[in-house]
């Protein structure tokens, strides 16, 4: 059964350029201004992935213009992780630096296992579907945890 919107989401995972944003992008779209929403990565050395951009686009999201980003980046402009209701890790990476970094905070931690599709796929059709998948089971969790989009807010 669905659990209630938290009011702060951070989703996390290894460089902050596809399947985070993939779902900070998605949670905005499907639940609007519910819950403030930021998603973050153990490293920050890649641009926000041109394919990822482009399944998200077929929903109607958008996050051409995301900014990646790194836990410690966060930390050093002043961003505070006790902030945050609730941390959703897509990778055991992440998952492993969330928990170290909330250790002293009373805060949810989850670990999501969706896809990464960087690399899979010979063709660019086939690329497309591999982050398709990602996609898709980004939607299947945040349906599973929150409940179905609110109105107006559905792709």
């Amino acid at each position: 059964m669905p659990g209630k919107i938290p009011s702060s989401v951070l989703f996390c995972c290894d460089h902050n350029s596809v399947r985070s944003p993939m779902a900070e992008g998605i949670m905005k779209k499907f639940y609007g201004d519910a819950s403030f929403v930021q998603s973050v990565g153990v490293h920050n050395d890649r641009e926000v992935d041109g394919f990822s951009v482009a399944v998200c686009e077929e929903l109607g999201v958008e996050i051409d213009r995301h900014q990646a980003r790194s836990f410690d980046e966060m930390e050093d402009w002043g961003d505070d992780l006790s902030g945050f209701d609730l941390i959703i890790a897509m990778s055991p990476a992440s998952l492993r630096r969330a928990q170290e970094l909330t250790r002293y905070y009373h805060l949810d931690v989850e670990y999501w296992p969706i896809l990464d599709p960087t690399g899979l796929g010979e063709t660019r059709n086939d690329k497309l579907d591999a982050y398709r998948q990602t996609r898709n089971q980004i939607i299947d969790r945040l349906i599973d945890r929150f409940g179905k989009p609110r109105e107006g807010h559905r792709p």
